[in-house]
C-alpha cells in the first residue's frame, strides 16, 4: 500500500532559534529526517511542509518535496500538527492524487531509525488502525509523581499511592514525539491522534529525546554518536 511522508517544518523557533535547519553532527537536522524517510523505500513522495523559504531551498537540496508555502496563518504557537498535515493533503491534492496513507515526520528527530517507520506502518495496516505512532515507556509510575509545594514540602499527586511497590503499577507511556503514521481521511477528518482509533510502538530509551534546549542538543549528538559506533550500546 503506497503512502507518503510529510515534514512540517515552519521557520519559527522560540526555544533554539533555526532549530529546524541547524546542524547535527555536521548535517543539518532535516535532511537527517529526509534521510531516514528514503531509506526506509515506504513513500512515494516526501514533502517538507514550511513558510520559510530557507528551509524550502535545503529540504529540496536533500531530496524532498516542497510543492507550496504554506501560509502564516499555519506556522504560529498554536496551530496543530493535525491542522498542518491536512492543510498539506488538501495542497498535495491540487497537483496529484494522495495515498490512503500519511505518515507526519517531525524534522528534529536524529534519533529515529527507518525500521522503526516499517514496523508503524505494518501495523497500522494489519490491524486497522487509524494512526500508529511511536511512544515511550515511563521509567517510573506516574502514579508516585509528586510536586514541591510553596513552602518547599512534598506533595504527592495521589495519596493512595503513596505505599505502592513499583512493580505493583501497569507500565505508562508517552508519546515519543517522531512521527504519526496515519490514514488520509484521518488526518482530513482531523481525528484525534493520541485519543483516538490509534496504537503505539515501544521504542527504547536510545531512541529518542525531546530536543529543546541546548543542552538536549548535545546530548542528541552523543547518543547518535554512541549508538552508531558501539553495538553493545543497545543493549
Amino acid at each position: 500500500m503506497e503512502s507518503i511522508a510529510i515534514i512540517p517544518a515552519r521557520g519559527g523557533s522560540k526555544r533554539i532559534p533555526r532549530k529546524n535547519i541547524k546542524i547535527f553532527l555536521g548535517e543539518y537536522v532535516i535532511s537527517r529526517a529526509i534521510q531516514c524517510a528514503q531509506a526506509s523505500g515506504l513513500f512515494t513522495q516526501i514533502v517538507v511542509s514550511t513558510d520559510d523559504q530557507e528551509i524550502a531551498d535545503i529540504s529540496r537540496s536533500h531530496g524532498a518535496e516542497v510543492p507550496f508555502i504554506r501560509d502564516s496563518d499555519l506556522s504560529d504557537d498554536h496551530t496543530t500538527t493535525v491542522d498542518v498535515i491536512a492543510d498539506a493533503i488538501i495542497n498535495i491534492q491540487k497537483l496529484n492524487s494522495v495515498p490512503e496513507l500519511v505518515c507526519c515526520i517531525y524534522p528534529v528527530t536524529p534519533l529515529l531509525q527507518s525500521s522503526r517507520l516499517m514496523e508503524a506502518k505494518d501495523l497500522l495496516i494489519t490491524e486497522g488502525w487509524d494512526f500508529v505512532f511511536a511512544a515511550l515507556e515511563f521509567e517510573s509510575p506516574i502514579e508516585r509523581s509528586f510536586r514541591k509545594g510553596i513552602t518547599g514540602r512534598v506533595t504527592f499527586g495521589d495519596d493512595n499511592f503513596v505505599n505502592t511497590r513499583t512493580q505493583d503499577f501497569e507500565s505508562s507511556y508517552h508519546d515519543a514525539g517522531q512521527f504519526y503514521y496515519g490514514r488520509k481521511e484521518a488526518w482530513i477528518s482531523k481525528s484525534p491522534v493520541l485519543t483516538g482509533n490509534s496504537s503505539f510502538i515501544q521504542l527504547n530509551k536510545h531512541e529518542v529525546i525531546d530536543i529543546d534546549t541546548e543542552e538536549d542538543w548535545a546530548l542528541a549528538e552523543y547518543i547518535f554518536n554512541a549508538r552508531n559506533s558501539s553495538k553493545n550500546f543497545l543493549d
